[in-house]
């Protein structure tokens, strides 16, 4: 019972426009990174839940309480309870957060032009089906493979180094300080974790000054920091 000349104070709770969207990640891959990045630059609440390799039922990728919120086994993925879509695959989940939570583009496209759109398309799809792949697999070979397959690696080193003289050249037209001439973009976002890889696949970036100018600057950004930092601290789920 309520004393006379007393306030009730409502009970507090959270809408679902105010939860945190939910990032399923692990440390080791770099695709979750380029999605906290550009959650952290639109400054869209978030948790990490962290998942490990393998098929345990409770904690593995490939186990069964992830396969039912991601059916190919893979992070990330991305839950948003504000609007009940869960999403997966990178790209996927990067045109999502930018479809529904940048509406003035910020990390969109630089221009409004059908080129524009275009030329963010191509380099956001040249890493998900050429840098990305070339770069996994020259990891597989060089760290992982059961058996030694030097002429593979030779192969997947060769096409990464050459995707990074691709990427050296377009960063050449804003001389090493963006992918797209103009501002960072998602385009940066999707890279970075990427191209920040190229020590653990034993290759380097000598000759490629504007991939090497790019990415200390990309390092250096607030939003960047602290989506690394919110990843890597992040704790193994307890069940």
């Amino acid at each position: 019972m309520v004393k006379p000349g007393s306030i009730q104070q409502p009970a507090i709770r959270m809408s679902t426009r105010q939860q945190p969207l939910v990032l399923h990640a692990h440390s080791t891959g770099p695709n979750p990174f380029k999605i906290a990045i550009a959650l952290e630059a639109l400054g869209v609440e978030y948790i990490v839940k962290f998942w490990e390799f393998g098929d345990d039922p409770q904690n593995g990728v490939k186990g069964e309480a992830f396969l039912k919120i991601n059916e190919n086994g893979r992070v990330p993925a991305l839950e948003d309870p504000r609007t009940g879509v869960v999403s997966w695959e990178s790209g996927a989940c990067m045109n999502y957060i930018r479809r529904v939570y940048d509406k003035d583009g910020k990390i969109g496209p630089v221009g409004t032009t059908e080129q524009d759109r275009v030329d963010f398309e191509k380099w956001e799809y040249f890493l998900l089906t050429t840098l990305g792949p070339m770069t996994g697999q020259t990891n597989w070979y060089r760290h992982y493979n059961s058996v030694k397959n030097p002429d593979a690696l030779d192969r997947y080193s060769a096409q990464t180094i050459r995707c990074y003289d691709v990427l050296e050249a377009q960063l050449s037209k804003s001389g090493g300080a963006s992918i797209l001439p103009g501002r960072i973009t998602a385009v940066d976002y999707h890279f970075e974790p990427w191209v920040r890889q190229h020590g653990y696949a034993g290759l380097s970036l000598e000759g490629h000054p504007n991939v090497g100018s790019w990415l200390k600057s990309m390092g250096a950004r607030a939003e960047v920091r602290a989506a690394y930092q919110k990843i890597m601290k992040s704790e193994p789920p307890k069940y």
